[in-house]
């Protein structure tokens, strides 16, 4: 098994962008860019990412980097820059959800719903939409269901924005 080097240096209100495929570095520096803009409906906050971008994390799938994603506690959602991610015309990252561990111990009773259908694991979001993602789900204003929902019903099953 490949070393992983440990996430260093994230601020807990960055959204943290793990670049794994290195086939175009035209595209990826089309994401960072992307990524570098203002969001919001107005533009009015400034972008605030945290990029790993070491070919250590090349060819990584999801359950890698979510393994190492999860030690981080302040984390609840990273974002894949992966060979789809290079080869879209939306530039479209996956968003994967760092699960609690604590929910393995919640009332199976009171939360039947959760377990009847478990959320989704991940969902293809356009870079602008990381910013919206990664804060709500920080402030716990939204869920992640709620964006993998809006997610799978666009045409392209994409998240835009709301």
């Amino acid at each position: 098994m490949k070393a992983i080097p440990e996430i260093v240096g994230r601020d807990e209100f960055d959204a943290l962008v793990i670049r794994t495929n290195y086939d175009d570095e035209a595209a990826w520096q089309a994401v960072v860019a992307d990524l570098a803009q203002s969001w919001c409906d107005v533009g009015e906050f400034e972008a605030s990412v945290h990029l790993i971008d070491d070919p250590a994390w090349a060819d990584l799938g999801p359950d890698e980097v979510l393994n190492a994603a999860r030690r981080d506690e302040n984390l609840s959602v990273v974002f894949l820059a992966d060979r789809v991610t290079m080869r879209s015309v939306h530039r479209a990252l996956l968003a994967l959800h760092i699960t609690d561990e604590e929910d393995e111990d919640l009332d199976p009773m009171y939360y039947e719903a959760l377990i009847a259908s478990p959320p989704p694991r991940g969902f293809r979001t356009v870079p602008v939409g990381v910013h919206d993602v990664h804060a709500n789900l920080s402030i716990g204003n939204m869920d992640f269901a709620e964006f993998a929902k809006a997610a799978f019903a666009d045409p392209d099953r994409i998240y835009r924005s709301f």
